[in-house]
């Protein structure tokens, strides 16, 4: 697979002088474009911090992040909010719907802000709503839907661009686990059939037991690296707790 993403020795350091924290301490890695990447880590360890660099919603302190060979951190601030529109998609833990706009409306702003003809929207809002299977709740507001539903309507208008990036924070961190389990699904969907390249933040190991690599982060530093390769999720899933228990955690860490 092609080279996505590539993030060349970030660093992201707050305060100064004597009071000096380093949230990315120095990290390096690559995303092929069509993968799966999980990111692991306890409260503090920088996993956000890492996804708000590469969403370019904060800055990095030194350090480049190139997408598709184009270094981001370069941007001028009037590009950024360009950027964003043009080729990422959020999924966020509190799912961020507008509560007076029907799921269709929601999904449909998104193009409206890209400038998509009008006559094109329905068509487009209705095949991505088909393919989550929410196609038949678009006429709906978010408060009479479930999690479930609203998180799936949050992944519908994160694809609906096709953003070359999907990046969720916690997506299954306000859900049941029956809704998370659904929504995993549909992650999985999106990666594998509709070919999204997606880097996800969890605490979750279940959760995590979904992408196809893992990196652990630990005081601003990765960790470690775990690649699912063939092994099944139930595998994989033992294999990421070891992984957290050697970093000190155990199971207490996982929710």
């Amino acid at each position: 697979m092609n080279e996505l993403l590539r993030l060349e020795h970030i660093q992201k350091i707050y305060g100064n002088g004597g009071g000096v924290t380093r949230a990315i301490d120095d990290i390096s890695f690559s995303v092929s474009s069509g993968e799966f990447l999980g990111i692991m880590g306890a409260s503090g360890s920088g996993k956000t911090t890492l996804l708000n660099c590469i969403s370019t919603i904060d800055t990095v302190s030194a350090g480049s992040i190139l997408l598709e060979g184009r270094d981001i951190t370069q941007l001028k601030p009037k590009e950024l909010a360009r950027f964003r529109r043009e080729n990422l998609g959020f999924i966020f833990q509190d799912f961020n719907l507008l509560d007076t706009l029907t799921v269709g409306e929601n999904i449909a702003l998104a193009l409206t802000i890209n400038k998509v003809p009008p006559g094109q929207i329905d068509g487009q809002v209705q095949q991505m709503a088909d393919a989550l299977n929410i196609g038949d709740i678009l006429s709906k507001f978010p408060y009479q839907i479930s999690g479930g539903q609203k998180q799936r309507c949050a992944c519908a208008r994160a694809m609906i661009n096709h953003p070359k990036l999907i990046l969720a924070d916690e997506p299954t961190g306000a859900l049941d686990s029956h809704a998370s389990q659904m929504l995993l699904g549909t992650l999985e969907s999106m990666n594998q059939q509709m070919g999204a390249t997606i880097v996800m933040v969890t605490h979750d190991a279940f959760t995590a037991s979904y992408t196809e690599r893992i990196l652990f982060l630990r005081d601003g530093a990765v960790f470690s690296e775990l690649r699912r390769g063939n092994d099944s999720r139930k595998q994989f899933f033992e294999k990421i707790l070891d992984v957290l228990t050697m970093m000190g955690g155990g199971t207490v860490d996982v929710r």
